[in-house]
């Protein structure tokens, strides 16, 4: 049956000559494999440029109960891009998210309110201008709470160590064995402090963003069966650096 659905594009792969499959996280049926024809003249149904990382677009597949891979009729964007495909700091952006979202987002995740705190926040994030270095590290951060991930941040204190096991903090070195020192500690607590209206205003250099940077990916390794080293990681910091 004919349906359309609004989805954010998170993976692509090539199928065979004729065929993509994109891996799209929708509002209606949450993540689902789809079926992408790639075009052979300009006046195809479906532009093979829509599929990019991070990508908003509407739908129309034919759903079946049997099938674990739906073929896609006909799409559009139903939130064009301003920014993102045009400015090679976003891109780099961009690519790292959707690689984190491949991994993070399983098949059975069907929530509207995180799709719309994804939504949101590509928006938002396409539409700004400047000050966007720490984007990431926020996304990755608020995503936490959706997953369950979210720690307990009430039992801060000034020279805190953060338990990676357990998610919180502790006036001890956790028994745990995998945990940060007390001056990695507070730069996660700053990061949860932040959103990205005041992300700007936490002054952050190269070395301790991309010292956030690993130590969110290891929380995420630690909490989600089979999630690996990001490999757009590499890409991210030889951008920024």
């Amino acid at each position: 049956m004919l349906q359309k659905i609004n989805g954010i594009v998170i993976h692509i792969i090539k199928y065979n000559d004729s065929f993509n499959i994109a891996d799209i996280f929708t509002r209606e049926k949450g993540r689902a494999s789809f079926l992408v024809r790639i075009p052979k003249s300009r006046k195809a149904g479906v532009r093979n440029n829509l599929f990019q990382p991070l990508s908003m677009i509407e739908l129309e597949a034919d759903f079946r109960d049997n099938k674990h891979i739906f073929r896609v009729k006909n799409a559009k964007p139903y939130m064009p891009f301003i920014s993102i495909p045009y400015d090679p700091y976003k891109v780099a952006i961009a690519l790292f998210i959707s690689e984190f979202l491949n991994r993070a987002l399983r098949e059975e995740i069907h929530d509207q309110l995180l799709y719309s705190y994804i939504e949101n926040s590509i928006k938002w994030f396409d539409e700004c201008r400047t000050n966007f270095a720490n984007f990431h590290l926020v996304f990755l951060l608020r995503m936490s709470r959706f997953l369950g991930l979210y720690p307990n941040m009430e039992d801060y204190e000034d020279g805190s160590y953060f338990d990676m096991v357990n998610s919180c903090f502790t006036p001890g070195q956790p028994i745990s064995g995998a945990f940060i020192g007390p001056e990695d500690a507070s730069h996660i607590r700053m990061l949860f402090r932040m959103n990205y209206e005041t992300m700007h205003l936490f002054a952050m250099n190269r070395e301790q963003r991309n010292r956030c940077l690993n130590i969110i990916n290891d929380y995420y390794r630690l909490h989600i069966p089979d999630f690996p080293v990001l490999k757009s990681m590499d890409v991210l910091k030889e951008v920024f650096s």
